[in-house]
């Protein structure tokens, strides 16, 4: 038997499923319904969905990320607020009672701190804004039936290009970022950044600002930073090198140091500084001038100067009581005298 009959008899099937369509419609809001129902007319409830409901929606769109920004902002604050205030918290109070002197400073830690949670706080405070407004200009633009997709893709290409063209900014924000959050150096630091050197004003993504010891303020861009040298952090050291005479009594004077920084150390105005008793480490140099001998003092970070001012201070007067001489320069003798 032949199929052919059988196949003709066979009526043919039309797929049932609908080919999908994207509606370019506006959604029906309020508006749309209320007027279409008063009027029946459709371009007359398109009319009052552009007039009136587009506009509540993107109204109600910016206050929604408005009321967000403003939450997110003030949960940034309070806690920036609560990293401020656990530097004086109990249980780190207690801690620092319990911790070595030498690992705690008075009040640089609080204000370092202060100082970094307020500046990462207003860079977080900043990005989130940023982003949730971001957010709502998309939303509106797709509530307006714009096509987003080429939009995005300008953007993109903008952003590529903006990157290629501002890559020592994106450095210094990086480099910045990881400064405060490593904790390098803070405000109120005394650092070294090599051809800058002073105490640091303001540290923020982009520079840093320091003023050195005549007054003079360096603008330096976190990204060109190599290296740093903080010389207020946790503790430092008062270092005095004395230079006396060839024919002096060496350990009459290493005892005249012992003396005189004891003496500096219990003194009202600098017992706060001085965190360790002062060591004399003995001979450090000997050369055709005379001996040099050196004396250090542990202190608090940043007084590591006044200590030492009033160290040579002490020292001169206590060495010239003694008789204990320091070599001029007309007592080095020149060669095949």
């Amino acid at each position: 038997m032949s199929l052919v009959p059988l196949l003709a008899q066979v009526e043919p099937t039309t797929p049932t499923t609908e080919p999908l369509t994207t509606s370019t419609e506006p959604q029906d809001g309020v508006a749309y319904k209320a007027v279409e129902g008063w009027t029946g007319s459709e371009e007359w409830a398109n009319v009052a969905s552009w007039a009136v409901d587009k506009p509540l929606r993107i109204i109600l769109i910016w206050v929604v990320a408005w009321v967000v920004a403003k939450v997110v902002r003030r949960v940034i604050g309070r806690f920036s607020a609560r990293l401020i205030g656990s530097a004086n918290s109990g249980r780190l109070r207690q801690a620092r009672d319990r911790a070595p002197s030498v690992l705690m400073s008075t009040q640089t830690p609080s204000v370092r701190a202060a100082a970094r949670a307020e500046t990462i706080g207003g860079v977080m405070r900043s990005i989130s804004t940023g982003v949730i407004y971001a957010f709502a200009v998309v939303y509106s633009l797709e509530v307006l039936g714009l096509n987003l997709g080429p939009l995005i893709a300008g953007a993109g290409v903008v952003g590529v290009a903006l990157g290629f063209g501002a890559q020592s900014l994106v450095r210094d924000f990086l480099a910045g970022t990881f400064i405060l959050i490593e904790d390098q150096y803070g405000v109120g630091d005394v650092i070294d950044l090599g051809d800058a050197v002073g105490t640091v004003e303001a540290v923020n993504l982009r520079t840093t600002r320091l003023r050195d010891i005549d007054g003079t303020v360096w603008h330096v861009p976190n990204g060109e930073i190599q290296r740093v040298g903080n010389k207020s952090q946790q503790w430092a050291r008062a270092l005095i090198d004395i230079m006396i005479a060839h024919h002096s009594d060496v350990d009459r004077a290493l005892a005249i140091l012992k003396e005189a920084a004891d003496e500096v150390a219990g003194r009202p105005d600098l017992a706060t500084d001085v965190l360790e008793e002062a060591e004399v480490w003995g001979v450090e140099a000997i050369s055709p001038l005379g001996v040099t001998l050196r004396l250090v003092v542990k202190t608090l970070p940043g007084s590591q100067w006044r200590v030492m001012r009033a160290l040579r201070q002490e020292l001169r007067s206590r060495l010239e009581e003694a008789g204990i001489e320091m070599p001029s320069a007309s007592s080095v003798v020149e060669p095949g005298a």
